[in-house]
């Protein structure tokens, strides 16, 4: 970049962060309602604590929640402190990177609660909120200056070969949707964990839920599993929404860090499926809708990543430096343009809905109700021992496959459900606990899994040079 480029950037740099000096503005409003929240809502208050407390009544039972709340208590005004401090510092030009210390303050403002098992419900409720404004308006709304000039001028979002946009909207709001529902199922058994409500619901497996968010598994974490799944879920959702439809180039550390939140921690929560009957010994319909919503995230972020990927080797292949690439972008030759609005709902929007509804792989679909079958097969066939267990791992791994899988870019991955259907054929002389019925299904459906892993499905899309991996 020339000088005079350069200069031209950093005046357009310091313009944007003038128009967004109200953001800056709200993070010192956060602050200063963190730092009066305990006062205002009553930490220190016995009679505010959790159902948790109703079952305290001595003195020095109540010491250790007095403890957790004074901590809490100490942490928000602090916190408070903090935000109202780097607002104060994002105001000036110079001192931009505060922003950076407010998202990290909203961060910890999320965690804080578990870190301390907060025995008061308003108190977690409060820097919940708190923190996720404290994000969003550090990072998410003024969109941390920083970007190259070139990215942020070129708005062309459509990668060279691809035939659509991967971070299109409509590719990012089911995700968006989807965290949001785990976020709120996840924060409710979080409330039962750290005694907020008294009991916790579940439609078909009585206290399954309660049994499995109190067992030993559960309690082997420093805090509660569920509130740690609910800031994940949190955190998906805000940096789902981050960024313009040119964000696989325009802001690449964005896209990975969405990647690493969606992609791995779905695999953690289909092992947490895995392990409710196999471990604990029952069911938990709750942690079962909340895993599922994580599941049906990952073709939806499979796309970006790839993109983004290409991207950067494109770019290191050119010469350009990469860390510099991955956390202020760049610009592509060959890019294209999706001329619609962001949110365009017309005939053509829908009538894409529908050829995408139609073009879904009829196969893998089967495939996942067959990896849920298996899942059930100890209450189908009464299954128990080795068998029981091997059958319901097998279900949710070929479940997650196949939907993973949905995804044209990640049609390959079906080559697995070969493998767990190979095992199947197998289990039944190796492994004790079937019986004759379950023992054929069992064979049967290996098969079946076999040969609905053969055909690909249609690919209707182009992806530039990942359209190779796509041919078996």
């Amino acid at each position: 970049m020339s000088p005079a480029e350069h200069d031209e950037h950093m005046a357009q740099m310091r313009e944007m962060h003038g128009r967004m000096l109200w953001t800056h503005f709200a993070i010192i409003t956060l602050g200063l309602w963190c730092l009066t929240a305990p006062a205002i809502l009553g930490y220190m208050e016995p009679g505010n604590w959790g159902a948790g407390a109703e079952q305290v009544t001595t003195e020095r039972a109540l010491a250790p929640l007095a403890s957790r709340a004074a901590a809490l208590a100490w942490s928000d005004i602090a916190s408070g402190a903090l935000l109202v401090v780097f607002g104060t510092l994002s105001l000036f030009w110079r001192h931009r990177w505060a922003q950076w210390g407010s998202c990290f303050t909203g961060i910890w403002l999320l965690a804080a609660p578990l870190v301390f098992w907060s025995p008061e419900p308003a108190s977690y409720a409060n820097d919940t909120l708190v923190g996720a404004l404290a994000i969003a308006f550090s990072i998410l709304v003024p969109m941390m200056p920083g970007m190259s000039m070139e990215a942020m001028h070129d708005e062309r979002d459509i990668p060279p070969g691809w035939s659509y946009s991967p971070s299109a909207w409509s590719q990012r709001l089911p995700m968006i949707a989807l965290a949001f529902v785990g976020f709120f199922i996840a924060r409710y058994l979080t409330a039962y964990q750290m005694g907020h409500v008294s009991t916790v619901w579940d439609p078909f497996f009585d206290d399954g839920t309660a049994r499995i968010i109190t067992s030993d598994v559960s309690r082997a974490w420093p805090i509660p599993d569920a509130g740690l799944g609910a800031m994940s879920y949190l955190l998906e959702a805000l940096s789902g929404m981050m960024g313009g439809r040119q964000r696989w180039r325009t802001m690449p550390w964005m896209v990975a860090m969405f990647g690493v939140l969606v992609i791995p921690l779905g695999a953690v929560s289909i092992f947490f499926i895995i392990i409710q009957p196999i471990v604990i010994g029952t069911w938990c319909t709750l942690c079962l809708a909340s895993a599922a919503a994580m599941v049906f995230m990952l073709p939806y972020a499979i796309d970006e990543v790839v993109a983004m990927t290409q991207f950067l080797i494109g770019a290191k292949r050119a010469g350009q430096p990469l860390s510099r690439v991955f956390w202020h972008g760049g610009v592509i030759d060959g890019a294209g343009r999706d001329e619609r609005p962001p949110l365009a709902i017309d005939a053509t929007a829908l009538d894409r809905l529908r050829d995408q509804a139609r073009v879904l792989p009829k196969a893998l679909i089967l495939a996942t109700a067959l990896g849920i079958w298996l899942m059930f097969t100890r209450t189908i066939f009464g299954t128990d021992g080795a068998m029981a267990d091997s059958d319901h791992l097998i279900g949710a791994l070929v479940f997650t496959v196949s939907i993973t899988a949905y995804a044209e870019t990640a049609r390959p991955l079906r080559a697995l459900n070969m493998v767990f259907g190979a095992w199947l054929i197998v289990a039944p002389w190796v492994l004790d606990g079937g019986s004759a019925a379950a023992d054929v299904a069992g064979i049967i459906v290996g098969a079946l899994l076999i040969v609905l892993a053969i055909p690909r499905g249609p690919v209707v899309r182009s992806y530039a040079g990942w359209d190779r991996y796509l041919v078996w």
